[in-house]
């Protein structure tokens, strides 16, 4: 057995599923799942990744543009399908969120990609993929940024290096303050979640988060406050806040709200709407449609600590 069919046999045994990190000359596949993209907004995380060392394929459709898709529904699916089953692509990176990701989740085989796991990165409307992959396969994943985001090799800050450091197996842990409306605590769970709206509009669905015993991760943007409301009290009637370990808040990017304002921030929604219960929770962290998105391996056990500021380890 070689050493990533070790790896991959050893995480079966512990019921997580950690797919090999990647090597210098190693190659990833970009694809476009959901929303329309163009080489120029493409190219710039293409020279990244080879600064990194990484060979980068694109997706045979990657470009091409169906209304606000990136093609026809059988031409993404095509591309994600083909990226799941070629053996030499050992990470497959989204493009861009958006919206499509939904439409093309039923018809995808996902056979090959559980014999030999590789790495799905992205986040946004990519948490489709990622919840449905820890629904039904407890292989890890990434929410971490995506080539639309990446237009420099000299970010301001740490989004980019997180994302390499993760792919390379190199991730250990973050500390940020801690911001008003926290609550202190330590817990320890899988870490399951990602975009808020998307995790709401699967509700009901075979791509449904699991939220028992995990540490939820929930970030948004440009969602009008009442709406914010109505997805945080669906989770809550349907048992999604009741059984977590943990609640880490990230980006609340760009709100709106009504002529007649609501009252309350996206924060103090989401606090209000947890605070029967008594695990941990932290708000602002920087993961999400913020100015900094670090990356967070959803799917594995992690240890949540808040108290003078927020640690979470990913050992």
């Amino acid at each position: 057995m070689d050493g990533v069919g070790k790896q991959v046999f050893r995480q079966k045994m512990n019921q997580v599923i950690t797919p090999p990190y990647l090597s210098k000359d190693d190659k990833i596949g970009i694809i476009a799942p959901a929303r329309c993209i163009n080489f120029e907004e493409v190219h710039p995380s293409i020279r990244v990744f080879k600064k990194w060392g990484l060979e980068a394929e694109l997706g045979t459709n990657i470009f091409r543009k169906f209304n606000q898709f990136a093609g026809k529904d059988e031409q993404r699916l095509a591309d994600l399908q083909q990226m799941l089953d070629d053996d030499s692509i050992r990470a497959i990176i989204c493009a861009r969120g958006g919206y499509g990701t939904v439409r093309i989740i039923d018809q995808l085989d996902f056979t090959a990609f559980q014999q030999r796991p590789k790495w799905i990165v992205g986040y946004s409307d990519i948490t489709v993929i990622h919840s449905h992959i820890h629904r039904h396969f407890g292989i890890e994943t990434l929410h971490a940024t995506m080539p639309i985001n990446i237009i420099s090799d000299n970010p301001p800050d740490d989004t980019q290096d997180t994302l390499r450091n993760a792919l390379f197996g190199k991730i250990r842990s973050y500390s940020y303050p801690v911001t008003p409306l926290s609550r202190n605590g330590e817990a320890e769970g899988v870490l399951t979640g990602g975009n808020l709206s998307i995790i709401y509009s699967l509700m009901g669905s075979v791509s449904e988060v699991d939220t028992t015993n995990k540490i939820l991760f929930l970030e948004d943007v440009d969602e009008y406050l009442y709406h914010i409301d109505r997805m945080m009290m669906t989770l809550k009637r349907a048992g999604k806040l009741s059984q977590l370990k943990g609640l880490i808040v990230g980006s609340m990017s760009r709100m709106n709200d009504n002529a007649i304002p609501y009252g309350k921030t996206a924060n103090e929604i989401i606090a209000e709407a947890v605070a029967e219960y008594s695990y941990p929770v932290c708000f602002d962290f920087p993961a999400g449609h913020g100015e900094t998105n670090l990356a967070l391996i959803l799917g594995r056990k992690v240890k949540l600590k808040i108290d003078n500021e927020i640690e979470l380890n990913f050992n």
